[in-house]
């Protein structure tokens, strides 16, 4: 027991504690500024596809758009429903947002760790923080006192819960090849001899992993829960202000945290040849970020039942026998 506690006699390493502050605030502001101008390529580029102008009054090229959007959002009134549950009410975006930061800490953006926790269960601590969002956003839909938000919230909750599944399954076809749940590690066992991404031997993973990652971000064709033909806005629709943007940031936040999983599990993360380390690792973000705005432009939304159904029927079984290949694939080559 005594040594159990051992830790309390240990003085404060404040160096420490003051760099972790200082990369977390570093981290934040990059991610606020990634998140801006994702929303403002995402408008821009649907807007190419589908013969419109998008963003262009606000600021050379449209470029200060989502800046004005976002001083809207932060001065406009903070209205709480009458018959809310109003301590829920005023928690729930909080409890969507805190998880979809807090899984940026292990994910390596460059070959020097730089602001990266290089933790042995990284790959666990992201499936396990990313399932926590799915709590504000059911408590956001039930404290609103909404049919339409209640019904998102529900929907949401089924369908994170459906597609985590597939989704945790397909990374440890990964997990296995690199014997490690450490990021760091999975990128450096791809740059190893021979030197393969491991797209190759686990494409069928990454299928139904970038199906899984769809389905988690709530996105198109899988936006069930803020179908807005349906439910108006979903489990948001009662918020206003700055809590609704709690949930938006929460939202975009998490599409460059699953972009940035998927480059590091499937594509050498920071690896590739000329370049530096964060470059290539930009540059697989932006073409995950791209392909996610490319699926919202073109695909239609599809039923709940659907969408519950190809989960539990197609992806889950694909992810298994993809775990058995993975299995015996490691065991012919040693």
């Amino acid at each position: 027991m005594a040594d159990f506690f051992s830790w309390v006699d240990k003085p404060l390493d404040t160096h420490a504690v003051l760099n972790m502050i200082i990369g977390a605030v570093v981290v934040l502001a990059f991610i606020l500024g990634v998140v801006t101008y994702s929303i403002y390529f995402q408008r821009k580029l649907i807007g190419w596809m589908q013969w419109r102008i998008g963003p262009n009054r606000v600021g050379p090229l449209g470029l200060l758009q989502t800046i004005a959007d976002v001083l809207k959002l932060l001065i406009k009134e903070d209205v709480v429903p009458e018959k809310a549950d109003r301590p829920i009410f005023l928690i729930a975006p909080m409890l969507a947002f805190f998880p979809s930061f807090m899984v940026l800490a292990v994910i390596p953006f460059s070959a020097n760790h730089v602001f990266t926790a290089y933790s042995n269960v990284g790959v666990l601590y992201y499936i396990a923080l990313s399932a926590m969002t799915i709590i504000g956003v059911v408590l956001g839909g039930w404290a609103s006192n909404n049919k339409y938000s209640l019904i998102g919230g529900m929907r949401s909750a089924a369908q994170m819960i459906s597609y985590e599944v597939p989704l945790a399954m397909s990374v440890l076809g990964v997990v296995l090849m690199a014997g490690s749940m450490n990021l760091v590690k999975i990128v450096e066992a791809q740059i190893a001899f021979p030197y393969v991404w491991y797209i190759v031997p686990q494409f069928l993973g990454f299928c139904v992993f970038i199906i899984s990652a769809t389905a988690e971000l709530s996105r198109t064709p899988f936006d069930l829960p803020e179908a807005e033909s349906e439910l108006v806005s979903g489990y948001n629709t009662e918020y206003s202000g700055f809590r609704f943007a709690f949930f938006y940031l929460a939202e975009y936040v998490y599409l460059f945290a699953m972009s940035g999983l998927g480059a590091t599990l499937y594509f050498g993360g920071w690896s590739g040849p000329f370049l530096s380390g964060w470059i290539w690792f930009a540059l697989k973000v932006t073409c995950f970020i791209f392909f996610f705005f490319w699926l919202q432009a073109t695909m239609p939304r599809i039923r709940t039942d659907q969408l519950l159904t190809f989960a539990w029927k197609v992806l889950i079984p694909l992810s298994i026998v993809n775990l058995v290949l993975t299995a015996v694939l490691k065991y012919l080559l040693h």
